[in-house]
């Protein structure tokens, strides 16, 4: 079908005065520097419409052709948790134990992992993001990967700035996910989300990110 067939509409845009934008991005940039990965996860209740604004701001995540092909399942039931740490236990430990590679394992030891994973009882909520090759109508997607991490990533940051911690966990191979969760045969998982708020005795490693002269080359 010709693009001129399809409709458009007018791009809502609110332009802010430049003293404005830079104290926003400073106020922002600020607050996502305070973001750490938590393992060690409280049991209080989070509010299930607090999970949804994440999900909705996930979902604004610019995705190839606008097919959005990632799919979210949040979890609060404790039997479905207790499966899903049982079977991520039994990949991590086969992980540890035998996948790694030296050097891997080396790289892990100044965050102090290992094969248990308590957070994945503890934490009152599992979200799995779910990337979709296929969409629900059949028809191919583009860019799944780059789009679902997008995704994810817009999704740690609403966590983060409404006060909820999170950690990005993915076992391998996750396809035991799919079967607990009883998604179809085109979805597969991404990235499975603890989300709560952190023990009242969390620590994370003292750790340090690099500076924008690190990140950055100006040309």
């Amino acid at each position: 079908m010709p693009a001129e067939e399809y409709a458009h509409i007018a791009l809502k845009y609110n332009e802010l005065e430049p003293d404005v934008m830079r104290e926003r991005a400073t106020l922002f940039a600020e607050l996502m520097q305070r973001r750490r990965s938590v393992r060690h996860f409280s049991d209080r209740p989070v509010p299930q419409d607090l999970i949804e604004k994440a999900i909705l701001t996930a979902g604004t995540a610019p995705s190839g052709a606008h097919r959005e092909p990632w799919h979210f399942v949040a979890v609060n039931d404790s039997a479905l948790k207790v499966q899903i740490r049982v079977a991520a236990e039994r990949e991590e430990r086969e992980a540890y134990t035998r996948r790694m590679s030296k050097e891997w394992l080396e790289a892990l030891v100044p965050l102090g992992t290992d094969w248990h994973k308590p957070f994945l009882e503890t934490a009152p909520w599992l979200v799995v993001c779910f990337a979709k090759n296929v969409g629900d109508d059949g028809r191919k997607n583009y860019y799944v990967q780059e789009s679902c991490g997008i995704a994810c990533g817009l999704f740690i940051a609403a966590l983060h700035n409404m006060g909820l911690v999170t950690l990005t966990h993915t076992p391998s191979p996750m396809r035991f996910l799919g079967e607990i969760l009883q998604r179809p045969k085109h979805e597969r998982p991404y990235v499975l989300f603890p989300v709560g708020y952190p023990d009242p005795d969390a620590t994370v490693p003292d750790l340090h990110r690099k500076n924008i002269a690190q990140l950055v080359t100006w040309l």
